[in-house]
Order: C-alpha cells, then structure tokens, then sequence
C-alpha cells in the first residue's frame, strides 16, 4: 500500500495538469462574438433551407410551410445543379493548383534574388493580394477587353472575347484568382524556407542535387505543414469564389456556362426569390467545406504529433 503522502502528491500533481476552465475565460468574449456572427446565420440558413420561402412569403402574401428536405430533393433533383457543382470543384482545383505552383516558385525566387528585387517582388505581390476582389476584376476584365486591352493589343487577338467561349472566362477569372491568392502561398512558403537550417541545404547541393530535387527531397518534406495550411486555406477560399465570377462573366456567363455554387445560390436566390433553394445550396456548401476544414485539423494534428 502507497503513503497517504505519496496519493496526496499524485492528486495535487494530476490538477496541476488539468487546465481547468481558465483557458475558457479567456476564449469566452471570443467565442460570444463568434457566436453572434456565426452560430444565429448559420441556424437562420438551415432553418430557410427546410421553408418554402420565396417572394410570396417575404411581402406576406402567402403563409410559411414547413417542406423538409423537400428543398434538398428538388436540388438534387435538379441536372443544371450537378452541373454547377462539378464545374466549381474542377475550377477550384484548377485555382488551387495554380496559386501553389506559381507561389511556391516565387517563394523559392526569393531566396536566390538580392535584396532589392526581393523587395520589389514582395511590395509588387503584397499590392496584388491587397486589391479588393471587385477592383482586380474590373482591372482584369479592361486588360483582356477586345476593343480596347493592351494585352489582346499585344497578343494580336483584337476582336477575341475571352468572356465569351465557356473555357476561355473560365481561364480568364482562374488568372485573377492566382493573381490575387499567391501572395499568401509565396509569402508563409518563403518564411518556412528561411526557417529551414542552411547547412541542409547546402549539402543536398554539395551532393549534386539539382534545385528541382532540392524542393522535392529536402524543401517539400519539411514544409509539409506550412502546404498542408496553404494548401486547405486555398482549397475553402476558391471554392467559394464569387466576386471574381459574377464581375468578369457578367453574373455567371452567357446562359450560366460559368456559374459556380456562390453565383448560382445568388441567383436562386434573388435573381429568382427562391430563397429556401438558395439557402439549401449554401448548407451544401457549408457541409463540403466543414468537412474539408475538419480535414485539415486532423492533419494539422497529426503532423503536430510527428513533430
């Protein structure tokens, strides 16, 4: 049998480890505005998402019936949604893997330029990642104008429309999009090249590795978690693009050819005054990404574990 000593330190060394509720204290008035900006939206949402709620119940012409997931059946039901739908993950990957190839080239740029063209890639980047969504695309769309772009001008493609063809807009806003996005990806990629200790890279290239199997063998597998972040952070965000989208097609493009879920809840949900199916497409897209976010916990968790 123990001491009643030895218990009694046993017990005063398990609370001492038990944080108890002070680090809820603090996260408290956090998480209370948290909840006012998120928690009622979100219930608000679900809620619209199971009525039959359009113009005739918003000016009370018409009561409030409960549907269910009737909501949900004629969306799914619906081909032009499907559609939508495979049209917005293929872009979203399109976007994603661009803004990480062209920021994680910049990255790597940036540790081989001096100082003075760091700086001016950096303020340059820096000043593309701070223009609002809706000036950037306005930009954009008057630089690939057909009459009057410089760079339609410069290309010889006087008369081409690149909003016009359904590939082409898309091309045109997936520019934007990197343009705008891989400021972010260059600069977390570049503080976790520096942080990478010198002398290990070095002797990768004293051993004769090339600059692509110095990223690939040594840069990738210790910046995995700053991609890990990266890459999860641009997956949320482009999913749910809409600005860039509704600006440069001109609200989803000729016949919606250019529709993703932002735009097409917006018009459902406007355009159209459904405002339960519009509600319904954004709970389906809070599912896809809740599920991608919690994903990207548990891998924030896991390499938090190796490390």
């Amino acid at each position: 049998m123990g001491s009643p000593g030895l218990a009694v330190k046993r017990r005063e060394r398990a609370s001492a480890q038990r944080p108890g509720w002070t680090p809820w204290l603090y996260l408290a008035p956090a998480l209370a505005v948290l909840g006012g900006l998120l928690v009622y939206p979100v219930y608000q949402l679900g809620l619209i998402s199971f009525l039959e709620y359009t113009q005739a119940q918003v000016s009370g012409g018409e009561p409030t019936t409960f549907q269910g997931f009737g909501n949900y059946a004629k969306l799914f039901g619906d081909r032009q949604f499907w559609q939508v739908l495979l049209a917005t993950v293929l872009f979203a990957a399109a976007c994603v893997v661009g803004t990480l190839a062209v920021g994680c080239a910049l990255a790597v740029l940036l540790t081989r330029v001096r100082a003075v063209p760091r700086l001016a890639l950096m303020l340059a980047a820096l000043g593309a990642w701070a223009t609002p969504a809706i000036t950037g695309s306005t930009v954009w769309v008057f630089l690939f104008d057909p009459d009057f772009g410089p760079v339609n001008k410069l290309l010889g493609l006087h008369d081409f429309s690149w909003t016009y063809g359904r590939y082409s807009a898309f091309a045109l806003v997936l520019f934007e999009v990197v343009w705008c996005s891989f400021p972010f990806v260059m600069v977390t990629v570049y503080a976790g090249i520096k942080a990478i200790p010198g002398e290990v890279l070095e002797a990768a290239a004293l051993d004769g590795a090339s600059s692509l199997q110095i990223w690939r063998k040594v840069m990738a597998p210790i910046l995995r978690p700053i991609l890990v972040v990266v890459t999860i952070q641009s997956i949320i965000w482009d999913f749910k693009v809409f600005t860039q989208i509704y600006v440069m097609t001109n609200g989803g493009g000729i016949a919606g050819q250019n529709l993703v879920l932002n735009v097409y809840a917006y018009q459902k949900a406007f355009a159209s005054s459904q405002y339960s199916l519009g509600s319904a497409i954004g709970v389906v897209m809070l599912l896809i990404l809740l599920v991608v976010t919690l994903g990207y916990l548990r891998l924030l968790r896991r390499q938090g574990e190796e490390l």
